[in-house]
Order: structure tokens, then sequence, then C-alpha cells
């Protein structure tokens, strides 16, 4: 790379980036797309590679624009707090702040995780977004999302540059009805042989943290129902449809919304949770809120 770079030939990469199409950017800008294609061939030929590469009638980013974006990102964020300063003109209007989390995860440790980020002294406008673990890493690298919750770790195998913060973890605990949990609780865990279980589908890892469990103590349940999403799994629960899981940690919660009593905990099987960031070293005030209040108190134990 030669040593200077045009910020212009930057800024209109950055927006184009952000904006998914030189179209776009161009309604953005006030700019015609002629002159922002032109320059944006400038700035590849300055730094000596391919930014985007064409999908369909848009463009995607290349690896080295993920790269690029990255350091565009923190320098026209610096940028604004420079003028911030220089302003005067601090706090002018919450900063967005995007959280997307796995669809298996319960909501209710979801919101207990996010909800320390509404406190700091920042006003912040918080979205919160679900999908795939998969889907959710591609928009942290093209930075859609500020954070991805997860009970998996980030790995080699995802072509995603992004960092884990372990949270922490929590054994799981099975409810039920009362009627059902007093019938289970006496001789649990051997009453699960047999139980109605609504579980959650088997692509969660809580899910085949549980399968090896039984399977080494050969206990087989009659799985009623398995689902993908969290909240119906609570739901058919509270209908009397079958006993089923939550982690620990958030035992109380689920007595007192759904109306089911705990019957058994099982310490030894722990769901993790980490939160994913594009940094290495956690330097957003919401981030660190959630990071210190996971460990301080949701997980202390």
């Amino acid at each position: 790379m030669q040593d200077m770079i045009n910020y212009k030939h930057l800024k209109y990469f950055w927006v184009v980036a952000h904006e998914g199409s030189i179209a776009q950017a161009s309604s953005r800008l006030n700019i015609t797309p002629q002159t922002i294609s032109g320059q944006l061939s400038l700035l590849e030929e300055r730094i000596g590679c391919a930014l985007f590469e064409k999908e369909g009638r848009g463009l995607r980013l290349s690896d080295d624009g993920r790269l690029v974006l990255r350091y565009a990102d923190e320098i026209f964020e610096l940028g604004s707090e420079l003028a911030d300063v220089i302003l005067g003109s601090r706090g002018v209007g919450p900063a967005d702040f995007i959280v997307a989390a796995s669809s298996g995860l319960p909501k209710t440790i979801v919101h207990k995780i996010i909800a320390p980020a509404l406190k700091i002294d920042h006003e912040i406008r918080l979205s919160s977004l679900e999908g795939s673990v998969e889907s959710l890493l591609a928009d942290l690298a093209v930075h859609k999302v500020d954070l991805v919750l997860s009970d998996i770790p980030v790995t080699g195998a995802l072509s995603v540059k992004a960092y884990n913060h372990f949270l922490g973890e929590s054994g799981i605990t099975f409810f039920a009805l009362p009627e059902l949990a007093q019938k289970y609780r006496k001789t649990f865990p051997a009453s699960l042989h047999n139980a109605p279980l609504l579980l959650p589908t088997s692509q969660h890892e809580i899910r085949k943290e549980f399968d090896f469990w039984l399977s080494d103590r050969n206990i087989r349940p009659n799985i009623v129902a398995q689902f993908d999403d969290s909240a119906l799994l609570k739901s058919f629960g509270q209908s009397g449809l079958g006993a089923f899981f939550m982690p620990t940690a958030i035992t109380k919660n689920i007595e007192d919304t759904f109306g089911v009593e705990a019957f058994g905990d099982l310490p030894d099987v722990k769901q993790k949770f980490y939160a994913i960031s594009a940094e290495r070293k956690i330097r957003h005030p919401a981030i660190a809120a959630i990071f210190n209040s996971a460990r301080a108190s949701l997980f202390a134990n």
C-alpha cells in the first residue's frame, strides 16, 4: 500500500459499503454514480486490491474490502467524535446499538444479557434482531450489527473475523405444570425416562449436550415436540403438553412468567453464552456493560 490514502475516496467507499450499492450511495451523497465509481477505482488502484465483487446487480465486499471497512468505520467514528468535541455537541441524539441473538436462545436470558446496555451514561437506541448464527455473523462482518449473542463461539471454520467474549454458563433446569412437576420430581433424573419432553431442535448446541447426557445414562424420554424458537417451546410447556428445560440462571423468571414449577436441575449439562463482536478488545460502552454485568451477576455462580 502506498503512503497516503485520499480520504474523500475512502468516504465514498465507506458509504457504498454501508448502502450496498453505488446507486444508493449516489442518492445519499448527491453525487453521480459515475463519479463514485471512478473514485472507487482510484482508491483500489492506490491500495492495490479490489474492494468489491459483483453479486447479481449489486456489490458485495471482498475480503480486503471487509478489512478496509473496519478501519474506515473507526476512522469516521473518530472523526465524528472529534467534531462533537470541538463543536460542543456531545450527546445530541441517541446512538444506534444493534444486538442480534441466535433464535434458539431463551428470550428471557437474552433480555437479561442486553438490559444493562440501556443503563449506561450514553444515550442509545437499541435494536434487537434474531436469526441463525451464520447469518448474524455475516451481518456482523459488514457492520450491520454491533454484537451477536450465541451459545457457540465463532471458529476459524467461518470466514468471519470476529472475537468471542465469554459471558458465562449455566446448568439446565426442568419445568412443567405443577401436577407434572410433582410426578417427575421425586425420582429425577431417572423420571425423565418415557417422560413427555419438549426440546429445542438438534441444531442447537444445548440439545446436543442434553442428547449426550441421555445417551450416557440410557435414558429415553418421549419427545413430544421440538422447537427452533424457545418462546414457542415455553408456550407449549405452559399449555401442559410436556416438560421442558431452560438455563438454571432464569429459574425464577420462568416460574413466575409461565406458571410452571422447577422439578430438577442438571448442573452438568451446561449452556454457554458468548458475546461476539468485531473488536478484540471491548471498547463500546454498551458492550462493556453487557459483558461486565453478565460476569458479575447473571452468571456469577
